[in-house]
């Protein structure tokens, strides 16, 4: 389950976006080395990126996990299961199926990173993750009501070998896929490269 990510701040999301609207290119500068973005944990504010009712894309800033059933802040629910969310998406009913239908989103980050608890576990490692060739890039997500939660799925090969789940990681292209109607077919990352450091 991913409960760590390395964000992107929200002026470098609105940025992204700015460029991407006037240029057709979303190209990330450098950080000026004296600017700290902390790692974002449950809890924590997490820039993102919505759909507009005309299709354009904003920036916003969502709380990392939805309230569980209780509603007690401690027990947050930060990971969607994407074949629960589809599994309530066909039901018509459950924590995930407004959100997935309606509220899917685009997290940008520099990394995640998963624990690794695979043969044989290293107790309390955990193992960062960065798609090659790209300094950013995006992590499909579902908000509602200022709260995001990041979907996750079966692990490819890269993944695979330290944890059981891992985000659904977007390709180029994709995020225009994840808004839509087709989205469930993104399901599958097998074919996905990522790089891992510790």
């Amino acid at each position: 389950m991913c409960h760590r990510v390395m964000p992107l701040s929200l002026p470098e999301v609105e940025y992204l976006l700015e460029q991407r609207r006037t240029t057709g290119r979303a190209p990330l500068p450098q950080r000026d080395p004296s600017t700290f973005v902390p790692d974002a944990y449950p809890g924590h504010q997490l820039p993102l990126i919505l759909p507009g009712p005309s299709g354009e894309l904003a920036p916003a800033t969502c709380v990392w996990g939805f309230l569980g059933p209780s509603g007690v802040t401690s027990r947050l629910v930060f990971n969607t299961r994407i074949e629960t969310a589809l599994q309530q998406l066909r039901a018509g009913h459950g924590m995930w199926a407004e959100a997935i239908e309606n509220g899917r989103c685009l997290v940008p980050v520099l990394s995640f990173y998963e624990s690794w608890t695979r043969d044989p576990p290293r107790r309390g490692a955990q193992v960062r993750f960065s798609y090659p060739g790209h300094r950013a890039f995006l992590l499909a997500g579902v908000q509602q009501g200022g709260r995001v939660s990041i979907v996750t799925t079966t692990p490819n090969a890269d993944v695979g070998s330290f944890h059981s789940r891992m985000p659904l990681v977007l390709g180029p292209g994709e995020s225009s896929v994840w808004l839509g109607p087709s989205f469930a077919c993104l399901a599958d990352r097998s074919a996905l490269r990522l790089t891992h450091g510790q």
